[in-house]
């Protein structure tokens, strides 16, 4: 493997636009059920917000060395103030928008019992036209100071307009790495890279019955999208990355897998630290590979440092 270029990665300077969450995560005990309902009551003994979404992303790519910015939309709300306080602890510069006209922020409320996830409480809400004619000024603004662009797409309405983000990027010459969502993969055409996983492959292209017929549908849509690569996830069956010289894959790395939230956001940001760093396509997916199999060892939304990467 091509070692991790660390000092490359320090002097790369990174753009994450997406939608932007918090995960909050109460832990407890559960030592009786309740006697209003047949459902155990937690004791909680300990809270603790986290990025999620794009702002995982971001996380993700300060804890691997580089340099990152994040763009996206949060609510006049208690969570949006917190992504704020947390993306600044973090070491993420702030390009956020704040939707003043009733957006809440995307939160992901979940309530754990001796680790175990027992419920998820999700409030969101999209942002505004006001707001996202806030965020293509807000990338216009900002873009040429960065290397390399981040779309992290997860539907929640912050990149309804991307066709244009990518066109403004490629214009520049930034490379545009996406992580999508949906089946509208004809938005995405013109970046470089596009990573969906297994389930978001087959919105796009129907089930496979062989490897040589994903290859033959993969490379239909990269070529299709006039993407320079195309690379699926595969959870326990590793990642496979489609380009015009043709297929590579590498296998699972053989960890114990704890949790697998926020995975996609480890390898988004591995992906994009290796490539502005100066790794070609393959040597960026193995080590972000690497980096999946580490980060679904945690619980919840977490990150991998550059050495544990390198470790």
């Amino acid at each position: 493997m091509t070692p991790f270029p660390a000092r490359a990665a320090a002097a790369a300077r990174i753009l994450v636009a997406g939608d932007i969450m918090l995960d909050r995560y109460w832990f407890g005990e559960v030592d009786r059920i309740s006697p209003e309902a047949p459902v155990p009551v937690v004791r909680v003994a300990r809270r603790e917000d986290r990025l999620g979404g794009a702002a995982n992303v971001a996380r993700n790519i300060v804890a691997l060395g580089a340099s990152v910015g994040l763009l996206g939309v949060v609510g006049a709300d208690e969570a949006g103030a917190r992504v704020r306080a947390l993306a600044r602890e973090a070491g993420v510069r702030d390009h956020l928008v704040v939707d003043a006209e009733g957006m809440d922020t995307t939160l992901k409320m979940r309530v754990l019992g001796r680790q175990q996830q027992l419920l998820r409480v999700d409030f969101e809400q999209g942002p505004g036209a006001r707001a996202l004619d806030a965020l293509d000024t807000g990338l216009a603004d900002v873009l040429a100071d960065y290397d390399l662009l981040v779309l992290s797409d997860y539907a929640k309405g912050a990149l309804s307009r991307v066709e244009p983000m990518i066109r403004a990027a490629r214009e520049r010459g930034i490379p545009v790495l996406v992580d999508p969502k949906g089946h509208r993969y004809p938005r995405y055409r013109g970046a470089n890279l596009v990573t969906p996983n297994r389930s978001e492959m087959q919105d796009a292209v129907g089930r496979w019955d062989s490897e040589d017929d994903l290859t033959r549908r993969a490379q239909a849509l990269r070529r299709e999208l006039d993407l320079e690569a195309l690379l699926i996830t595969r959870s326990e069956q590793g990642m496979t990355l489609y380009t015009a010289e043709g297929r590579r894959h590498v296998d699972a790395q053989a960890h114990e897998v704890f949790d697998v939230s926020g995975a996609g956001d480890t390898v988004l940001a591995t992906l994009a630290v290796a490539r502005a760093a100066g790794l070609d396509w393959f040597d960026a997916m193995t080590w972000a590979n690497r980096a999946g199999g580490i980060v679904v060892g945690k619980l919840g939304t977490s990150i991998v440092t550059a050495e544990e990467l390198t470790s």
